[in-house]
């Protein structure tokens, strides 16, 4: 079965080259990718991920407010009983991961990060998944 992966720009952060570029490698690794455009709200984002059954949520976020918006994805996310695994990409500094994990952030990427860990980060976080909710 095709992974399903919503990619989401969420709050004011209006810088979509990178989330562009990551919808594109995760099409090519053969996903299917449902991206939400700039500027949604956490509600909108889970709303979204049950609508389109999604396996894993992405989040693009560079404009430094992530450790304010990712936690406020996964809560909305759990609030429609969606609890798929989140992942945030972006200027995250090293410091911010582990408050990130602790707030259901399944995995981060930093500038640098490689294309091939990405891919092989999504597909494991959706075989985890898939195992832990059987």
């Amino acid at each position: 079965m095709t992974m399903r992966v919503l990619v989401a720009k969420v709050g004011l952060d209006g810088h979509d080259r990178g989330v562009n570029v990551i919808a594109r490698l995760l099409r090519d690794a053969g996903m299917e990718v449902i991206y939400t455009g700039l500027f949604q709200s956490p509600e909108s984002v889970a709303h979204t991920a049950v609508d389109e059954d999604v396996d894993l949520v992405g989040l693009s976020i560079l404009s430094g407010a992530h450790l304010t918006l990712a936690p406020l994805v996964v809560q909305a996310l759990r609030a429609v009983h969606c609890d798929v695994p989140v992942v945030v990409g972006g200027i995250i500094p090293d410091v911010d991961v582990a408050a990130l994990s602790r707030a259901g952030v399944s995995a981060t990427f930093g500038p640098g990060s490689s294309l091939e860990d990405i891919v092989a980060t999504f597909e494991r976080l959706r075989a985890e998944h898939l195992a832990s909710s059987r």
